[in-house]
């Protein structure tokens, strides 16, 4: 038999064996035993709340995210209900100011003439970008001084585009060494992924012939000084 705890009319905790026996002692009379209604109230009362799906963390209608309080028969239950999913919507339009710095020691940057290009210099004007999520996992690259946005071809060349279009959105990721990477969101070579890439020199690579564990395609998004 399960032992009851919760005050229901009628039906009171159960008294304990010291208690049982200053009562017998002295006379006096035992609590009366819980009626077969009580103890089916109490049942009927747990089973309605564990099938109406507020024990996993539902909401009942009307409470939304405060702690629900079920009273049935007398019977006060107080419920936690559980956090919903995350919702990542805010990521859009989040903007960032950044200089991307290559593992092989180069700034990403991008001339007014839409050459892109990798410099040492690491104030360089042109290697200021404007780093925008235009949607989960999706950015978009854009030069602060030339305007011009980081596009990349069907044959996986880089170079500045004066409008924003398809070839500028890149998928951005977050590798095991803490670098990122970018691919082209709508082109990829046989079915693999094109990346963002400079080379030893810091002239960009094709974007077939660079492979995500490359160094030459892990960039570190540095706060601008």
């Amino acid at each position: 038999m399960c032992r009851w705890t919760l005050s229901v009319a009628g039906l009171g905790p159960e008294p304990s064996l010291g208690t049982a026996a200053t009562g017998a002692s002295s006379g006096g009379r035992l609590p009366p035993l819980p009626s077969a209604a009580s103890l089916c109230l109490a049942c009927f009362s747990v089973l309605l709340v564990t099938t109406t799906g507020i024990a996993t963390g539902a909401c009942h209608p009307g409470v939304g995210h405060q702690p629900l309080q079920v009273l049935a028969g007398g019977i006060n239950c107080s419920w936690t209900l559980e956090r919903h999913t995350r919702s990542y919507n805010h990521l859009e339009g989040d903007v960032r100011l950044r200089r991307l710095y290559s593992a092989n020691k180069f700034f990403l940057c991008i001339d007014k003439t839409g050459k892109v290009d990798g410099t040492r210099r690491k104030n360089y004007a042109d290697s200021l970008m404007e780093i925008r999520s235009v949607s989960v996992g999706v950015v978009a690259i854009k030069s602060v001084s030339t305007g011009l946005y980081l596009a990349m071809s069907k044959k996986g060349t880089l170079f500045g585009s004066v409008k924003y279009n398809p070839n500028c959105k890149f998928k951005e990721r977050i590798e095991e060494n803490g670098y990122n990477t970018y691919s082209s969101l709508r082109w990829k070579h046989g079915g693999r992924q094109m990346f963002v890439s400079l080379n030893g020199r810091g002239k960009p690579r094709r974007g077939h012939k660079a492979r995500r564990r490359h160094p030459s395609t892990h960039f570190l998004p540095m706060l601008p000084s």
